[in-house]
């Protein structure tokens, strides 16, 4: 399995790819739940770590309902990104309704064509994952849903995550989060048997 660290340093990118991440989704701001970490930190850690990386696309803690101008601000820094020699970017939309910002979101993921795009937990804020899903789906460029199946755990969610794999197609990934630890990811994976994990401690403490 592909284990996806959550960081936010030079350091402790190193130190997840030391200690067996395979990819890392790299923001800043954890304690919003991520946001844009910036070329300077996106470069460095690219050119010191030798696995993939992502970056948060995200400018504001709250919601996920963003204003034209925020969106163009995204839409500019992932024409940016481009530069950074990294992986992918990872994103989340919704609507004043809480659905998928269907609109903004092809887009953004347009732009951001060459790189692998991550739809992320702003999912679990819709009100039918399922729905979201199906949703997703009519977009070129997502290839992976960062989710814990609505649940504040990714255990909590199992059976929405398990049932959102099934539905998704051989270019979609289903990226288990939330809560996931060094500790329990055996236990989750027999829950869940996904190809991969995503977690702040997913290779133990950073």
């Amino acid at each position: 399995m592909l284990l996806e660290a959550c960081v936010e340093t030079l350091e402790e990118a190193i130190l997840a790819e030391q200690r067996g991440a395979r990819r890392l989704e790299l923001c800043s701001r954890l304690d919003l739940d991520g946001l844009s970490p910036g070329p300077s930190l996106a470069k460095r850690v690219v050119e010191a770590v030798n696995i993939p990386v992502k970056v948060m696309i995200r400018h504001r803690g709250g919601d996920f309902c963003y204003t034209p101008p925020e969106v163009e601000a995204m839409a500019e820094e992932i024409e940016a990104a481009k530069d950074w020699g990294i992986q992918g970017i990872v994103i989340g939309l919704l609507d004043q309704q809480g659905e998928i910002d269907l609109e903004n979101t092809s887009r953004l993921a347009g732009l951001a064509k060459g790189l692998s795009v991550t739809f992320h937990k702003a999912i679990d804020e819709t009100p039918d994952l399922i729905k979201s899903l199906q949703s997703l789906l009519s977009l070129k460029n997502i290839d992976t849903i960062l989710t814990s199946g609505g649940a504040a755990t990714a255990e909590a969610g199992c059976h929405i995550l398990r049932k959102m794999m099934e539905l998704s197609p051989p270019h979609l990934t289903i990226l288990p989060a939330g809560k996931i630890t060094q500790s329990n990811l055996t236990h989750i994976h027999q829950l869940l048997g996904a190809q991969a994990y995503h977690g702040r401690r997913i290779v133990g403490e950073l």
